[in-house]
Protein backbone atom coordinates (compact mmCIF):
# COMPACT_ATOMS: atom_id res chain seq x y z
CA UNK A 1 0.00 0.00 0.00
CA UNK A 2 1.31 3.54 -0.52
CA UNK A 3 1.54 5.78 2.34
CA UNK A 4 2.50 9.04 1.01
CA UNK A 5 3.35 10.34 -2.28
CA UNK A 6 5.83 13.73 -1.89
CA UNK A 7 6.97 16.22 -4.53
CA UNK A 8 9.75 18.43 -3.44
CA UNK A 9 12.47 20.62 -5.00
CA UNK A 10 16.26 20.50 -5.03
CA UNK A 11 16.23 22.68 -1.93
CA UNK A 12 13.38 20.45 -0.07
CA UNK A 13 10.37 22.89 -0.62
CA UNK A 14 7.47 20.38 -1.21
CA UNK A 15 5.32 20.93 -4.48
CA UNK A 16 2.69 18.42 -3.69
CA UNK A 17 2.06 16.17 -0.53
CA UNK A 18 -0.27 13.39 -0.37
CA UNK A 19 -0.29 11.43 2.58
CA UNK A 20 -2.68 7.45 2.71
CA UNK A 21 -2.68 7.28 6.58
CA UNK A 22 -3.58 9.78 9.28
CA UNK A 23 -1.14 11.88 10.50
CA UNK A 24 -0.76 15.21 11.90
CA UNK A 25 -0.08 18.44 10.06
CA UNK A 26 3.24 18.49 12.31
CA UNK A 27 4.24 14.72 12.06
CA UNK A 28 3.45 15.38 8.05
CA UNK A 29 6.04 18.17 7.75
CA UNK A 30 8.52 16.49 10.17
CA UNK A 31 8.28 13.16 7.38
CA UNK A 32 9.16 15.51 4.67
CA UNK A 33 11.87 17.28 6.02
CA UNK A 34 13.18 13.62 7.13
CA UNK A 35 12.37 12.05 3.96
CA UNK A 36 13.86 14.96 1.58
CA UNK A 37 17.26 14.67 4.36
CA UNK A 38 17.52 10.87 3.50
CA UNK A 39 16.99 11.57 -0.56
CA UNK A 40 18.42 14.13 -1.49
CA UNK A 41 22.24 13.06 0.19
CA UNK A 42 22.04 10.06 -2.11
CA UNK A 43 24.35 10.16 -5.33
CA UNK A 44 22.71 9.94 -8.86
CA UNK A 45 24.23 6.60 -9.42
CA UNK A 46 22.80 4.30 -6.28
CA UNK A 47 19.37 2.53 -6.52
CA UNK A 48 16.01 4.90 -6.23
CA UNK A 49 14.89 2.69 -2.76
CA UNK A 50 15.70 3.31 0.60
CA UNK A 51 14.73 2.09 3.90
CA UNK A 52 11.26 4.26 5.06
CA UNK A 53 12.44 7.05 7.57
CA UNK A 54 11.59 6.50 11.46
CA UNK A 55 8.42 8.63 11.21
CA UNK A 56 6.75 7.12 7.83
CA UNK A 57 7.36 3.30 9.67
CA UNK A 58 11.43 2.65 9.62
CA UNK A 59 12.18 -0.77 7.96
CA UNK A 60 8.84 -2.10 7.17
CA UNK A 61 8.35 0.57 4.70
CA UNK A 62 10.34 1.67 1.69
CA UNK A 63 11.19 5.23 -0.42
CA UNK A 64 11.20 4.78 -3.83
CA UNK A 65 11.75 7.98 -5.51
CA UNK A 66 12.94 9.82 -9.20
CA UNK A 67 14.55 13.03 -9.57
CA UNK A 68 13.61 14.67 -12.62
CA UNK A 69 15.20 17.97 -13.17
CA UNK A 70 14.37 20.37 -10.17
CA UNK A 71 11.92 17.67 -8.64
CA UNK A 72 12.30 14.94 -6.37
CA UNK A 73 9.17 12.11 -7.01
CA UNK A 74 8.74 10.38 -3.92
CA UNK A 75 6.42 7.26 -2.83
CA UNK A 76 6.86 5.60 0.97
CA UNK A 77 5.13 2.36 0.69
CA UNK A 78 5.00 -0.18 2.93
CA UNK A 79 7.03 -3.65 1.82
CA UNK A 80 4.13 -5.46 -0.58
CA UNK A 81 4.31 -2.73 -2.79
CA UNK A 82 6.81 -4.09 -5.70
CA UNK A 83 9.58 -1.27 -6.49
CA UNK A 84 9.70 -1.89 -9.90
CA UNK A 85 6.11 -1.70 -9.92
CA UNK A 86 6.54 2.18 -8.45
CA UNK A 87 9.10 3.17 -9.94
CA UNK A 88 7.47 2.47 -13.28
CA UNK A 89 4.46 4.54 -11.60
CA UNK A 90 6.46 7.25 -11.41
CA UNK A 91 7.26 6.88 -14.55
CA UNK A 92 3.47 7.41 -15.96
CA UNK A 93 2.52 10.01 -13.62
CA UNK A 94 5.61 11.87 -14.35
CA UNK A 95 4.44 11.35 -18.62
CA UNK A 96 1.02 12.36 -17.77
CA UNK A 97 1.77 15.52 -15.73
CA UNK A 98 4.31 15.99 -18.76
CA UNK A 99 1.40 15.33 -21.65
CA UNK A 100 -1.39 17.77 -19.31
CA UNK A 101 1.23 20.40 -19.27
CA UNK A 102 2.85 20.30 -22.40
CA UNK A 103 6.60 20.38 -20.77
CA UNK A 104 6.09 20.08 -17.27
CA UNK A 105 7.90 22.17 -15.14
CA UNK A 106 7.95 23.47 -11.30
CA UNK A 107 5.96 25.98 -11.66
CA UNK A 108 2.86 23.85 -13.10
CA UNK A 109 2.92 22.28 -9.72
CA UNK A 110 2.76 25.15 -8.06
CA UNK A 111 -0.07 27.07 -10.18
CA UNK A 112 -2.17 24.45 -11.53
CA UNK A 113 -2.14 21.82 -7.80
CA UNK A 114 -5.63 21.11 -8.40
CA UNK A 115 -5.09 19.76 -12.10
CA UNK A 116 -2.17 17.97 -10.73
CA UNK A 117 -4.15 16.51 -7.47
CA UNK A 118 -6.79 15.67 -9.86
CA UNK A 119 -4.21 13.47 -12.51
CA UNK A 120 -2.72 11.75 -9.15
CA UNK A 121 -6.45 10.78 -8.03
CA UNK A 122 -7.16 9.28 -11.60
CA UNK A 123 -3.85 7.02 -10.58
CA UNK A 124 -4.00 6.44 -6.90
CA UNK A 125 -7.18 6.07 -4.78
CA UNK A 126 -6.99 5.29 -0.68
CA UNK A 127 -3.21 4.50 -1.14
CA UNK A 128 -4.26 1.82 -3.75
CA UNK A 129 -2.90 2.11 -7.67
CA UNK A 130 -6.29 2.54 -9.63
CA UNK A 131 -4.65 2.96 -13.27
CA UNK A 132 -1.66 3.05 -14.91
CA UNK A 133 -2.49 3.31 -18.53
CA UNK A 134 -1.77 6.75 -19.48
CA UNK A 135 -4.41 7.36 -22.52
CA UNK A 136 -6.68 6.60 -20.03
CA UNK A 137 -5.97 8.70 -17.24
CA UNK A 138 -4.98 11.61 -20.01
CA UNK A 139 -8.90 11.00 -21.49
CA UNK A 140 -10.49 11.03 -18.00
CA UNK A 141 -8.70 14.43 -16.95
CA UNK A 142 -9.65 15.46 -20.45
CA UNK A 143 -13.18 15.47 -19.81
CA UNK A 144 -13.26 16.24 -16.56
CA UNK A 145 -11.78 19.71 -18.18
CA UNK A 146 -14.53 19.95 -20.89
CA UNK A 147 -16.83 19.47 -18.25
CA UNK A 148 -15.54 22.18 -15.86
CA UNK A 149 -15.47 24.17 -18.81
CA UNK A 150 -19.01 23.62 -20.04
CA UNK A 151 -20.19 24.54 -16.42
CA UNK A 152 -17.92 27.75 -16.72
CA UNK A 153 -19.67 28.33 -19.88
CA UNK A 154 -23.40 28.13 -17.96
Amino acid sequence: MIKAILIFNNHGKPRLSKFYQPYGEDTQQQIIRETFHLVSKRDENVCNFLEGGLLIGGSDNKLIYRHYATLYFVFCVDSSESELGILDLIQVFVETLDKCFENVCELDLIFHVDKVHNILAEMVMGGMVLETNMNEIVTQIDAQNKLEKSEADK
